[in-house]
Formats: C-alpha cells, sequence, structure tokens
C-alpha cells in the first residue's frame, strides 16, 4: 500500500504540467493562522531548515511539498542525488537537482515572487517540490498561505479573503485531508484552522488537529485535555508538537536537536501521552490516513480516470485518422491556399472567402509549419 503515494504524486506532476484540475486527488492541506508554528510543523517532518521565513504572508502560493523516503542503497542516490544522501526537486527547474537545502529556500522565494510579485500578493498556481531523503515518511502535503486579518504594507485590501478563497478552494476537495494547526496558548475555541475546516468539514471526519507550541502554555496551566480530545471534535484526532521557538531558529538550533527535545519535554510533562504525540508520531500517522485515504479514495479514481480516458478518446476518433506523411498534406495544404486566395483575387472563387477566415488558414498553416520544422 505503500505504492500508492508516489503513484498520485505521478498524477499530480501530470496534471500540474498540462494545466488540468479535472480530478479531485487525495491529498492532506495543511491550514493555520501566520503565528500558528505552521513552517515549524512543516520542516519538523522534513528534518531540515528549507521554508521561507519572514513577517506577514510569507506562503504566497501553495507549496505541495513530496516527501519520499529513499534507503542507503537506492539508485536513486547516484541517478539523481549525485550520491548524496538527501535533495530536492522542483518541477518547474526539471532535471535541475539541489542539495543545499538554502539554495531550496531561496528557489521558493524567487519562483514565488515570479508569478505573485514583490507586494505580497498570492496566487493559486502551485510549486511543486519533492525531497528525497532517508529521514522522511512517504508523504504529499499542500502547505497554504497562513490565515491573516489585517493587510501589511501594500498587500491587497481583500488579502484575508483572498487567502480564504485559496484554502477553501482545497479543502472543499472531498478527497482532502484537513491538517489543522493551532497554537497551544490561544483560545481553541476560536482557532481560525478549525474554524475554517468546520465550513467545509463540521463532523470533523476529515480533519486532523495538530496543536503546537505545547511548552509555551501559561505558568500553571496545561493542555491534557485538548490532547485527550475533550475539547476539539475531530474524528482523525489530535496531535501535540513541541516548535522551535524563533530564538532557536537565531541560534540555529537543528531540527533534529529539536526533535529530541520534544521527546524529552512530552516525556517530562505528558508521560502518559508521550508515544501518541510529537513530530515523529504525528509524521507516522500522517503516512498511515494518506495512504488508507488514497486506498478508499481509489474505486470512485479508477472510475473517474475511465470515464475521462473514454471521453478522450472518443474526442481523439472523431478527429480521423492519424496523417501518415505529415509533409505531402501541408503541402497540400498550402497549395489548396494558395489557389483559393489567388481565385479570391481574380473574382473566380466559387466561394468568396471574408478576409477573417483566410487570415486565419494562414496563420494555422504557417503555425503547422512552424512546428513540423521542430519534429
Amino acid at each position: 500500500m505503500e505504492a500508492l503515494i508516489p503513484v498520485i504524486n505521478k498524477l499530480q506532476d501530470v496534471f500540474n504540467t498540462v494545466g488540468a484540475d479535472v480530478i479531485q486527488l487525495p491529498q492532506i492541506a495543511v491550514v493555520g493562522t501566520q503565528s500558528s508554528g505552521k513552517s515549524s510543523v512543516l520542516e519538523s517532518l522534513v528534518g531540515r531548515d528549507l521554508l521561507p521565513r519572514g513577517t506577514g504572508v510569507v506562503t504566497r502560493r501553495p507549496l505541495i511539498l513530496q516527501l519520499v523516503h529513499v534507503d542507503p542503497g537506492d539508485a536513486r542516490k547516484n541517478d539523481d542525488g549525485n550520491g548524496g544522501e538527501e535533495w530536492g526537486k522542483f518541477l518547474h527547474t526539471k532535471s535541475q537537482i539541489y542539495t543545499d537545502f538554502e539554495e531550496i529556500r531561496q528557489e521558493i522565494e524567487n519562483e514565488t515572487e515570479r508569478i505573485s510579485g514583490n507586494n505580497k500578493g498570492i496566487s493559486e498556481e502551485p510549486i511543486h517540490l519533492k525531497i528525497f531523503s532517508p529521514s522522511v515518511v512517504n508523504l504529499t502535503l499542500v502547505d497554504l498561505p497562513g490565515i491573516t486579518k489585517v493587510p501589511v504594507g501594500d498587500q491587497p485590501q481583500d488579502i484575508e479573503v483572498q487567502i480564504k478563497d485559496l484554502i477553501l478552494k482545497h479543502i472543499s476537495n472531498p478527497n482532502c485531508i484537513i491538517l489543522a494547526v493551532t497554537a497551544a496558548n490561544t483560545d481553541m475555541a476560536t482557532s481560525e484552522a478549525l474554524k475554517v475546516a468546520r465550513e467545509v468539514d463540521p463532523d470533523g471526519r476529515r480533519t486532523l488537529a495538530v496543536v503546537t507550541k505545547l511548552d509555551l502554555m501559561d505558568a500553571g496551566t496545561d493542555a491534557m485535555d485538548v490532547l485527550m480530545g475533550r475539547v476539539i471534535p475531530v474524528k482523525l484526532g489530535l496531535i501535540g508538537v513541541v516548535n522551535r521557538s524563533q530564538l532557536d531558529i537565531n541560534n540555529r538550533k537543528s531540527v533534529t536537536d529539536a526533535i529530541r527535545d520534544e521527546h524529552a519535554f512530552l516525556q517530562k510533562k505528558y508521560p502518559s501521552l508521550a508515544n501518541r504525540n510529537g513530530t515523529k508520531y504525528l509524521a507516522r500517522t500522517l503516512n498511515r490516513l494518506l495512504m488508507h485515504h488514497i486506498r478508499d479514495c481509489l474505486p470512485n479514481l479508477k472510475t473517474r480516470i475511465n470515464v475521462l480516458a473514454a471521453q478522450y478518446q472518443s474526442l481523439l476518433s472523431s478527429y480521423g485518422e492519424p496523417v501518415e506523411d505529415q509533409s505531402a498534406t501541408l503541402l497540400q495544404l498550402i497549395t489548396k491556399f494558395a489557389t483559393e486566395y489567388c481565385n479570391t483575387i481574380e473574382g473566380t472563387a466559387k466561394y468568396i472567402e471574408t478576409r477573417h477566415s483566410l487570415s486565419c488558414l494562414f496563420f494555422a498553416i504557417v503555425y503547422s509549419f512552424f512546428n513540423l520544422l521542430h519534429t
């Protein structure tokens, strides 16, 4: 069943390349406010710093993050990764390999500005990033822009509406699992992530809640009731994690060290729940949920693909048999066009073509001729 995730990843790549969005594929969408710790959760799952950071809306395009586990003897290490242990590939840069994760972060920023501009606006066109590493589980996540209320700088005045519409577009997909990220030191009853999730999943059947910043709760309080599922009604469960603080990031604390400290904190503060919380448990849970979700969606997905294949095969057949000799056919078209054009000028044409029709035919022939020269 583990092989199902790469198949869905391949379908995502194909649909993005051809610009089609005709099938709603199973996916996990990450939703949260700007200050919820969403980026830290994703970087913990990858095990590396790779996401842009800053103030305001940092994620301004959906990031489809495909994590691919590679074993030590995997041939792809030499074929793709130049012998390295970890590497990344963007769909838009084709075969270029990134072994420096700082370069991956910079490429995300550059590609974001290329489409969205540098005024903090957003775009619904996704960035596809594939990370190969022995430290990850097979998983695909869609990182969405953080929910915000107030435009900053020269952001559009309706930035809140734009972001919410983009989030709803993804999580309205009935095949989408919603990963709702909420900070433990905020009021769970007013969580923006859970609020927007409930709009499309009122029963919480496809929502998994992640509670971040467990170590930053007020003195004398804890998250026991929340972690026990007594506060947030979600069917897929709730997992607590400990993020790196901004000071940790500034001091270049590694994700590996952060996960070690997270484990120690959970063992000390929540010993009875430690084995059902934390980043590693979150990764395994997401992997399991995605595999089972793909399995459940597969029958309908297969039916939909078969229907589409039949439709397009019928459309293709309506165009007639394939042209065997393209050069001869093109020459016939050019000769016919020249004859009809001369007849029109001389006034002897049986049917007088309009200038617009002749122009369209002429440009179609030129376009076909150009394509023929380059095939």
